[in-house]
């Protein structure tokens, strides 16, 4: 049986089936853009209700968004809402695409285990050794993980660059090898938003001539019927969704060398949500996908290398990405951290309450992760871009909600 209902605000809790079929209508306009008449839409695991009136909640902080858990597998929840479009006219639906930005690195991290599993790459051999013209300036001894955990020191670009220069992958991956490190590298992290992308793609394309976007498809999405890409969205552009830009920006602290490279030089960024952004391959940021689909992705991580139970990883595999390369103060996040090989340890509990979790969270807001302590996993998007850097409000309700409920 399926119920429809609005959930409006927290304190207006409504009871439903634990399947919800909810559709505001798209014809009456009296109600469309009032947040007193948000819909939420999706499936509820019995227990799990909680979960469904926390992601309501926070739909008035939101155009639109969805949420998903996973548990050894299997669903527990499964819902969005709201709006797919800022003039919120089109409803978010099951399907609905949406950039998630930084989380789209922690699905990269799993195509370099892959190749690292596969002996296409070693991670504690020099770069420079797969890519010779990564060891100017003293990089020649930056090893794949030290990359790969932001150590290489180089964040972006310290002088100008033609932004377009961000479309062309290749020549772009060029121009950060011939860079000279801002700080001695393997000395401390400084999170590295795009370049870490274009070092993770010339990667792939060097040691399996293959694209990260390739591999992803070829051998983890497809063979699990996993609705996320990197690169080629272009094609997808009728249902991905609009990004609304926060209202102010985060706060990084002092702006050093490094986050200035990182994040506020005029070339800091290309154009985004363009169909030519969309259509190339950025494994650091252009990930699209359903909140589903990131909890399908990150279940990797809550199982020690399995996604629908079918073993992508070795164990082996599953231990070298997940393995702690450095804790410390970055000196591009405003945060003490803990890489692994990719992706982040849950220092700071913004992926549930165990220490066990690893995740990556996307500017804007969306999360992704995996706890192998209760065999969870979670995706979170959203197309309201808030000013959170990592720990976003709109997400540690419903993960706090879960963890409720289990």
């Amino acid at each position: 049986m399926k119920s429809k209902v609005a959930l409006p605000t927290f304190d207006q809790k409504a009871s439903l089936d634990h399947e919800c079929d909810m559709t505001d209508n798209p014809n009456d306009k009296s109600h469309s853009r009032s947040d007193a008449f948000r819909m939420v839409e999706g499936y509820v695991a019995p227990g799990f209700e909680r979960v469904r009136d926390a992601f309501a909640a926070g739909l008035n902080e939101e155009v639109g968004a969805g949420f998903a858990a996973l548990r050894n597998g299997e669903v527990l929840v499964d819902i969005w809402g709201g709006w797919r479009d800022r003039a919120k006219e089109t409803p978010w639906t099951r399907d609905t695409l949406v950039p998630v930005y930084s989380t789209t690195k922690g699905v990269s991290a799993i195509v370099m285990a892959w190749l690292h599993d596969k002996k296409l790459i070693d991670y504690d051999a020099p770069l420079s050794a797969l890519w010779p013209e990564f060891g100017a300036h003293g990089k020649d001894k930056v090893t794949i993980a030290q990359a790969l955990s932001h150590q290489a020191g180089v964040p972006g670009f310290a002088q100008a660059v033609d932004p377009a220069l961000w479309l062309d992958p290749v020549a772009c991956a060029g121009v950060i090898a011939s860079l000279a490190p801002l700080w001695p590298p393997g000395s401390a992290s400084g999170y590295h938003p795009l370049t870490w992308g274009y070092i993770v793609g010339e990667i792939a394309r060097r040691a399996a001539k293959r694209s990260v976007g390739e591999i992803l498809r070829e051998e983890i999405c497809a063979p699990h019927a996993i609705d996320f890409r990197i690169g080629g969205a272009d094609a997808e552009e009728a249902r991905i969704a609009e990004i609304r830009k926060p209202s102010r920006i985060a706060d990084f602290g002092e702006i050093t060398p490094p986050r200035k490279a990182a994040f506020f030089m005029p070339w800091s960024a290309p154009n985004r949500g363009a169909s030519e952004w969309r259509r190339i391959e950025i494994p650091s940021a252009n990930g699209h996908g359903t909140a589903l689909s990131v909890a399908r992705l990150y279940e990797l991580y809550a199982t020690h290398g399995e996604i629908s139970g079918d073993r992508v990883l070795s164990r082996e595999g599953y231990a070298a990405l997940t393995k702690p390369r450095i804790v410390g103060e970055d000196l591009v996040l405003p945060f003490n951290v803990e890489w692994r090989t990719g992706v982040l340890s849950n220092k700071h509990f913004f992926y549930g309450p165990n220490a066990e979790a690893i995740g990556h969270s996307g500017a804007g807001g969306s999360c992704g992760f995996g706890d192998a302590k209760s065999g969870v996993s979670v995706g979170y998007v959203m197309n309201q871009h808030s000013h959170h850097l990592m720990g976003d409000p709109r997400s540690l309700r419903p993960i706090a909600a879960l963890y409720d409920c289990l």
